[in-house]
């Protein structure tokens, strides 16, 4: 949304007239950036049009449609004249407030003036005004919406008295993402309150995103007390955002029309809120032109409107806005019609039909201006994707956020979703809910086989996810209450998606926010089944995908041998299409914008998932430089996988074990392939997450003994189950969290029912019992030596207790594994076994001193910790780039950690992403870490890395992060040094 700053503004000008003033207003934009010189010539043909004076000392002015060829960028910039200039109509102007868009993003700006208009004295203030603090606090003004739409209500439920119709309009709210949860608590704690009419009213204001108005009526007639019944009104307060609704519904109470709502279709609902009484008529007419009704269209829209012989009001169909005179140029411009969006038009008495007719015809020939028909199935994408975004410049690498390691030189794919061509409505109820009960079961079985597909891994566990999405019965009955107030399968289904994605976009926690791609990956998925329409197949060559964004059943269909990377408009580090593209191994860039999806298919793209940057059409030379960095990093690549299987030593012979990170015990084979001298991190939250109900002791043994064997008597680190925050469990329910990740997860959750942590204690230990009489088993310690040197029958067995804050949780655990190892016999159990924690929080690296006297081992989860430190969600789309690993203060807590484990003859291992991080190994291995636990595919990568340097460039690496006061600086003296 374009918003104006006080830098985009200019005091104390002066021209020797309206013309001069157009001057140095595209002197200002040009000299912005924001414009070419023909612009100036636009704006005088625009003036020459007609006035662009909007009133209170205020001109709009702005370019013809042919002068948009000179726009370069979105932007505003306005001039300040204390002087005063004769505007070519009369008036007197003080402020100039130029706008230049490819889009209707100005219309924000030009809304927040038509309330600036109404303030008393505001012409003096713009002319005295001496900061641009003070002409910026005059001309800005946020426009809260509050919202009255078709999605706040709930007409025709079947409830059984007032309360009951209360919280389903509450509910309603709650799933438009008008409120949350504790808004309606607050409503399930309060009378309604009788406002007369057989209407009552409902309030609060805890737990409100956005000011709004529900209204629930009854399936039949019901009465309360001696009445009855009409509805009850939920209200959303916010501030005084919410005055407008209020004042709506006393207009319909004075006016005495509140049975006309006994039964009512939405329309007419929405009509008698808006304060059109029954006696008026009224059209429908949706706004063609491309930039909506900014200044030009709403005059021509006024003085149409004017030359009738009855008043026209006029009204946005959706929003919840109340009707607005027609004649009024600040109360058109102020309902801020976008291109697409439906006018309600009305008017009474003697003339009505034909002056509705021509302000129909005229807002259909485009006021003014050419425009071309809405399609409706095809819009929405046509207007985000390709509808006036700024080109990409070409040969330049453009920023976006870095998702997945590597570097791809390819042409793109262009993924442009289907058209889904459906009706909006349709006549039979029964026929539609039948079909959209086949169309979620079939597309639940599709799910269900990918799953078994893909069993134990990543993308097993998100898919299992979005089966528990398309089974949620609010969601079902969001579609089924649409298709029972006429909407197709389709309409409703989609309706009922996008509204629980919005609100999930509008958490506070951007991880969670993130997730609304999953809901709108189910929802496609369902809805190309009802219009039986399948994605567009890719080229058959090498090619890196572009998409808004990825679904993670996107991901999971992806053809690894030739998608070379990902490049998507929208999405975070830590949404699910970025965590899988990390998992396949595929370079990937997210959040580029929209601009990236107007690229035609076959243009060459180099794309940089290390540092998240991407070029279009490179230069030969910057091709020829990527092409060479590319060609190195292969080699790199060949020369580390022929040396895997060589034990993980520095230059100077200094041992560190190198393992693998793992989610699925079936790719420990795989990992020990790819070289790895153990596994440093078992996600056993997989196991639990790919079964419908809690895996039972043979489940979990014959799992775990997978992955064991595997090893060869190598480590296996396992870490006990690891949900709650963003990964629960369908047989596990949980309360809503604020703020989860800081809420019920990790071994604080795994207390709460200690009988599925003692059984999965319990597998571990069964599953490493050795195969035959082992030798001497390593005390608990130091790791111990590599797997060539160990007793291949005695299986070692970590076992690691996620998200503990201090000692008194260990002990917990220690006690119940200390109770098991008694219990079972010594040959049906694990004979060398330690137990250790995450160091994740970091109140236990602080306490590592403490922990270390009585753990076994550490090892540090970077992610976390990084995240936890320095207060950065690491997947926040501005502050994502400052959750560095190797912020000097997340370097302290390791040096802490491992300060004290070694002084306890204790080891310590990193499992974050840091590990495989080439910058970051001399500096981890200078801390005095033991092990590194990376991803399969990294294994070989880091253990070539470890052979570049010995220990005492890695301590002299280390010494200096730690002087440096930030991230940056610790990775410039690093990269350069």
């Amino acid at each position: 949304m374009l918003t104006l700053s006080q830098d985009d503004i200019l005091l104390g000008c002066e021209a020797p007239d309206w013309r001069g003033a157009l001057d140095c207003a595209a002197e200002a934009l040009q000299q912005a950036g924001l414009v070419a010189a023909g612009y100036r010539d636009g704006l005088h043909a625009r003036e020459a049009q007609s006035s662009t004076f909007l009133g209170s000392a205020i001109a709009i002015p702005h370019g013809t449609p042919e002068s948009r060829e000179h726009v370069r960028a979105t932007g505003v910039r306005v001039l300040q004249f204390p002087r005063g200039i004769d505007w070519h109509d009369g008036n007197r102007v003080h402020v100039l407030v130029t706008i230049v868009a490819r889009s209707d993003a100005h219309l924000d700006i030009l809304r927040q003036l038509t309330h600036v208009l109404d303030r008393e004295g505001v012409v003096e203030r713009l002319a005295a005004a001496d900061s641009r603090a003070e002409i910026a606090g005059l001309l800005s003004k946020a426009v809260v919406e509050a919202r009255l739409d078709t999605g706040t209500l709930c007409l025709g439920f079947p409830a059984r008295d007032a309360s009951e119709l209360a919280l389903a309009a509450a509910a309603r709210l709650r799933q438009a993402g008008c409120a949350e949860s504790t808004f309606v608590a607050a409503v399930a704690n309060q009378a309604p309150h009788d406002l007369g009419q057989g209407l009552w009213l409902v309030s609060s204001a805890r737990g409100v995103t956005r000011p709004a108005l529900a209204l629930a009526t009854p399936e039949s007639l019901l009465t309360h007390g001696d009445s009855p019944l009409v509805g009850v009104f939920c209200l959303a307060a916010q501030g005084d955002a919410h005055r407008g609704l209020l004042e709506r519904l006393l207009t319909l109470l004075e006016s005495g029309s509140a049975g006309d709502l006994a039964g009512a279709d939405a329309a007419t609902v929405l009509t008698r809120l808006a304060g059109e009484s029954a006696a008026a008529s009224t059209r429908r007419v949706r706004v063609l032109n491309a930039h909506g009704l900014h200044a030009r269209p709403a005059k021509q829209l006024v003085q149409v409107a004017r030359a009738q012989s009855v008043a026209i009001r006029v009204h946005l169909e959706e929003g919840g806005g109340q009707a607005v005179s027609a004649t009024s140029l600040t109360k058109v411009i102020g309902l801020g019609a976008r291109r697409g969006q439906p006018l309600v038009f009305s008017a009474e008495g003697e003339g009505t039909e034909a002056a509705l007719d021509a302000v129909c015809r005229a807002v259909t020939e485009g006021l003014g201006e050419s425009v071309l028909p809405f399609d409706e199935s095809r819009e929405h994408h046509l207007s985000d994707t390709q509808a006036m975004i700024e080109p990409l410049p070409e040969n330049a690498p453009q920023a976006a956020v870095a998702a997945s390691p590597g570097l791809a030189i390819a042409p793109a794919f262009v993924l442009r979703l289907p058209r889904f061509d459906y009706p909006q409505r349709a006549d039979d109820p029964a026929v539609e809910n039948r079909r959209l009960d086949e169309a979620m079961g079939e597309g639940a079985e599709q799910l269900e086989a990918l799953v078994r597909q893909a069993r134990g891994c990543e993308v097993a566990q998100i898919l299992s996810m979005h089966e528990a999405m398309l089974t949620d019965p609010e969601l079902h009955q969001a579609a089924r209450e649409d298709i029972g107030e006429g909407a197709s399968a389709e309409a409703a289904w989609w309706h009922a998606i996008e509204t629980a994605a919005h609100a999930q976009e509008m958490l506070a926690d951007r991880l969670l926010a993130e997730r609304a791609a999953d809901l709108r990956d189910v929802g496609r998925r369902v809805l190309g089944l009802l219009c039986r329409i399948e994605l567009p197949e890719p080229p058959d060559i090498p090619y890196i995908l572009v998409a808004d964004d990825l679904g993670p059943s996107d991901v999971a269909r992806l053809d690894t041998a030739r998608v070379r990377g990902l490049l998507t408009a929208r999405g975070g580090a830590t949404a699910h299409s970025a965590i899988l593209a990390r998992a396949l191994g595929i370079p990937a860039a997210v959040g580029a914008g929209k601009r990236v999806l107007r690229l035609a298919n076959d243009t060459l793209l180099i794309l940089d998932g290390d540092r998240g940057r991407f070029t279009v059409a490179p230069s030969e030379e910057r091709l020829a430089t990527a092409e060479q960095r590319l060609a190195d990093q292969h080699h790199r690549e060949a020369e580390a996988w022929e040396a895997r299987h060589r034990t993980a030593t520095t230059r100077d012979g200094h041992r560190v074990e190198v393992a693998a990170n793992l989610g699925n015990t079936a790719h420990a084979l795989d990992a020990v392939e790819r070289g790895a001298e153990g596994v440093g991190l078992l996600r056993t939250e997989f196991l639990f997450m790919a079964h419908a109900s809690a895996p039972n002791l043979a489940t979990q043994v014959e799992e775990y003994r997978e992955a064991l064997d595997a090893l060869d008597g190598r480590p296996l680190v396992a870490r006990t189950l690891d949900v709650g925050g963003d990964k629960p469990l369908p047989y596990w329910p949980m309360p809503k969290e604020d703020n989860p990740f800081l809420g019920l997860r990790g071994i604080r959750l795994s207390l709460t029912r200690p009988e599925m942590l003692e059984t999965q204690l319990r597998a571990l230990l069964m599953a490493a019992a050795p195969a035959a009489e082992p030798e001497q088993a390593p005390a608990a310690g130091l790791k111990p030596a590599p797997a060539a040197a160990v007793n291949k029958n005695a299986r070692p067995l970590r076992i690691m207790l996620p998200m503990v804050k201090d000692v008194g949780e260990f002990r917990t655990v220690r006690a119940l594994l200390d109770r098991l190892l008694e219990e079972l016999p010594q040959a049906e159990r694990a004979t060398d076994v330690q137990l250790g924690v995450m160091i994740e929080v970091p109140s236990a690296a602080l306490l590592a001193p403490t922990l270390a006297a009585e753990v076994d081992f550490f090892s540090v989860g970077t992610n976390d910790l990084t995240q936890y430190a320095l207060a950065i969600d690491r997947g926040h789309p501005d502050l994502a780039a400052q959750s560095d690993g190797l912020h000097p203060a997340v370097l302290r807590l390791i040096e802490m950690t491992v300060a004290a484990a070694h002084a306890r003859g204790k080891w310590v291992g990193v499992c974050g992403e840091l590990a495989s991080d080439a910058t970051a190994v001399p500096v981890l291995v200078g801390l005095g870490v033991d092990e590194l636990s990376v991803s399969a595919r990294q294994v070989p990568l880091v253990k070539a890395r470890l052979r570049e340097f010995d220990l005492a460039e890695a301590r002299a690496q280390a010494t200096l992060a730690l002087a440096q006061s930030t991230a940056e600086a610790v990775r410039d003296v690093l990269e350069t040094g």
